[in-house]
């Protein structure tokens, strides 16, 4: 176990985290064991149980999933094989032998599989595989836990015999039954079975006529219960034959026990192996649950958890469908301690219990949920001071029992030393209080340890600020609304909003402005410049994020306004290839349509061979010569686009068609106007206009000062009505 205190355990809440993965587990050992998960000691050992984790977490999304590792706990079985002369029960082969097949299964598939899980492989390769066992169980034990007829020839002997007692018994019975049947004797039932023997239901008032042994009666004592004399010789052969069966069986049994008795060792690491898998299995699906993964491990001070999120609270949120704040902290040996300050429920407790749970994790060999590109160290010690740490029992106050926290830090910490401490020391006289912290914070920075404190203290945040491998840090409030963002902030300390929140809650203006006098004048102007300045970054924070989304947009659309510009330019320049190659066909065609109109008047054939064959040569001096499958993807090409052309053309005439019916239709629901003599018209296709001279029949002569035509009324329309 590493060095890390079980308060400290009980302060980050790690329990609970266990009992989360203990309710993964399938075996009873495997609940048990993850219980007990306590955080490992050695670097090596902890990269090398965080890898299986990675792999085991692996093999559950993909195709080839690690075999089942379930198992019955054979305890009991390995305490009887210390014992000499001591026999399992039937159950126990059974557990034994389906242990070492599922080792077996999992040393076959691991051998298939060793470049995905190489550390799982090593791990199950260790063992010594065995089939053995499993064949010396299964000869004697069939898959029902019977013991099979043929485990020893005596057996067989034996069984044989209690068949043909059973069959003779059967007979017998039968005779009796049929005897019995045709008389009035027997109940309706006829037959019943007592004590695993077939015996006759005789109606109490003939008991006395039907012969053989009461075996009992009913509750209301209407009916006996009688084995036939026939069958009852039989019975006690068959007794005998039970018995000696019982005896066979039992020499079985230790024979069987007996040879299993030099494996015990192999057996008990079976054990512990399936039990360690079923461990692991449970750390990889509550990694599954709380979207873990494994960091990069480095070997120097560097702590970097970017998109932490606490796990137990994760789980807790997304049972209710509410949103968890991820943090993003950072330690290294140029900033090895953070003083984080801000006002109460802004999530400063959390962001520290955070920043401990995982690490305790960790170093237990569990994943974490963090960002993908987060990088982790080993600390040797993980000291805690978190929570109300009143202690009745030995009479302590907070305060008391803080300082003798504090002292046992002094005693230990050191370069590889993380330590974590909420609300550093409250608990006294406010400045007395600060000026204690200050000196024991001073004393943890001189001996270069890793840490991080949440305070209110005025003086703890100002030497965050002098001390060059140590800053402030504070939780975002909306400066608006005081509402927590539930978001860490390096670099800047935090303002307790005392003055703002108390004012939020009711409290009266000139109460505040009274309180607000009574303290330094200087001590309100710093703590107002503080919120001033968390203001000011909040409004930066919303803004950055507003530009970010709007660039965002912009940049999206520029590159789907380059991608369509890309489109219609190729587009543009199929159809003029298109174009070029049809306009080209044009006029090939009306050089053969001369030559074949000059052939059809002087219908003589050697001027028409010798033209169509100088177009041929002329047209084919343009052509390059191309491969077969340049020639072909050409084809293709142009097919591809006249096909596109033919459907845009489609398209447009479909548009031109109805745009022509609704136009057809708006004049045949339009009433014709009633043309007059001298009304002006014009042609429905055309634009001058003229005036009526005449009407007759449907025609109208129209009148355009230079000439008259005579057209139909269907013709024309109305352009204005002759002045009165």
């Amino acid at each position: 176990m590493a060095n890390i205190h079980p308060k400290t355990l009980q302060d980050l809440e790690f329990p609970k985290v266990l009992q989360q993965v203990s309710a993964r587990c399938n075996t009873a050992i495997g609940k048990e064991w993850a219980l007990e998960i306590t955080p490992i000691s050695d670097a090596g050992q902890m990269e090398h149980s965080l890898g299986m984790t990675s792999e085991y977490l692996s093999s559950l999304i993909s195709e080839n999933s690690i075999p089942n590792h379930g198992f019955d706990s054979i305890n009991g079985e390995l305490r009887l094989l210390k014992i000499e002369n001591t026999t399992f029960e039937l159950q126990g082969f059974k557990r034994i032998a389906s242990i070492c097949d599922t080792v077996l299964a999992h040393q076959k598939f691991f051998k298939k599989f060793q470049e995905y899980y190489p550390l799982l492989h090593d791990l199950a390769l260790e063992l010594e595989p065995n089939k053995e066992i499993p064949d010396l169980v299964n000869n004697v034990i069939d898959r029902f836990g019977e013991v099979k007829d043929n485990a020893s020839e005596n057996l067989l002997r034996i069984r044989r015999q209690m068949n043909h007692v059973r069959g003779k018994i059967s007979q017998s019975f039968g005779s009796a039954l049929a005897t019995y049947q045709t008389s009035d004797y027997l109940d309706e039932i006829r037959e019943s079975v007592v004590e695993n023997r077939r015996v006759l239901t005789v109606k109490a008032m003939y008991r006395r006529k039907v012969k053989g042994t009461v075996m009992g009666n009913s509750k209301t004592g209407s009916i006996v219960y009688i084995e036939p004399e026939a069958a009852l010789r039989y019975s006690r052969e068959l007794n005998n034959l039970e018995f000696e069966e019982k005896e066979e069986i039992q020499h079985i049994l230790n024979q069987l026990t007996n040879q299993l008795r030099p494996f015990r060792a192999l057996l008990s690491d079976y054990q512990d192996y399936l039990g360690q898998i079923d461990v692991t299995a449970a750390k990889a699906k509550h990694a599954q649950d709380i979207n873990a993964l494994m960091p990069k491990i480095n070997s120097g001070n560097r702590l970097y958890l970017r998109d932490a999120y606490h796990p137990l609270l994760f789980l807790n949120n997304k049972l209710k469908n509410e949103k968890t704040y991820p943090q993003t902290i950072e330690l290294h040996d140029e900033n090895r301690v953070i003083v984080i300050s801000g006002p109460n429920a802004g999530g400063k407790s959390i962001t520290l219990k955070t920043i401990g749970l995982l690490q305790v994790m960790l170093q237990s060999g569990m994943l974490i949920p963090v960002h993908e590109r987060s990088e982790v160290c080993f600390f040797d010690k993980i000291l805690t001071d978190i929570g109300d740490n009143q202690s009745i029992e030995n009479h302590l106050s907070t305060y008391s029992y803080r300082l003798k926290n504090m002292n046992q830090f002094l005693k230990r910490c050191n370069n590889r030393t993380l330590f974590l401490i909420d609300e550093f020391g409250t608990g006294s006289d406010p400045e007395l209080g600060g000026a204690l912290a200050e000196a024991f914070l001073e004393v943890f920075y001189e001996r270069e340890s890793y840490g991080v404190i949440t305070t209110h203290y005025a003086n703890l945040k100002a030497l965050a600020n002098e001390l060059p491998h140590m800053s402030n840090a504070n939780m975002l409030f909306d400066g608006r609304t005081l509402e927590p963002t539930f978001q860490l902030v390096l670099g800047q300390a935090g303002s307790s909003f005392t003055f703002e929140v108390a004012q939020k809650n009711g409290i009266p203006y000139s109460l505040i402005n009274k309180a607000k006098k009574k303290i330094e004048r200087g001590k309100v102007r710093f703590d107002a410049t503080i919120a001033k300045l968390q203001k000011e970054r909040s409004k930066m924070a919303q803004t950055g994020s507003r530009l970010q989304e709007e660039e965002t947009k912009a940049r999206e659309e520029a590159a789907r306004l380059e991608k369509l510009n890309a489109k219609v330019k190729s587009k543009l320049e199929n159809y003029q290839e298109l174009y070029d190659h049809d306009q080209r066909m044009i006029q090939l065609g009306n050089k053969v349509n001369v030559a074949a109109d000059k052939y059809f008047q002087d219908n003589k054939k050697r001027p028409l061979v010798s033209e169509l064959l100088r177009l041929v040569e002329t047209e084919n001096s343009k052509r390059k010569k191309k491969t077969a499958n340049q020639a072909k993807a050409e084809r293709s090409k142009k097919a591809k686009v006249a096909q596109e052309v033919q459907k845009e053309v489609k398209v447009i005439r479909e548009k031109k068609q109805v745009a022509k019916k609704k136009d057809v239709q708006k004049e045949k629901n339009t009433p014709r106007p009633v043309f007059k003599i001298d009304d002006c018209v014009r042609m429905t296709d055309g634009k001058a206009v003229g005036s009526i001279d005449k009407l007759e029949k449907g025609k109208a002569v129209v009148n355009y000062g230079m000439f008259t035509t005579n057209v139909s009324v269907d013709q024309l329309e109305l352009v204005e009505r002759k002045k009165n």
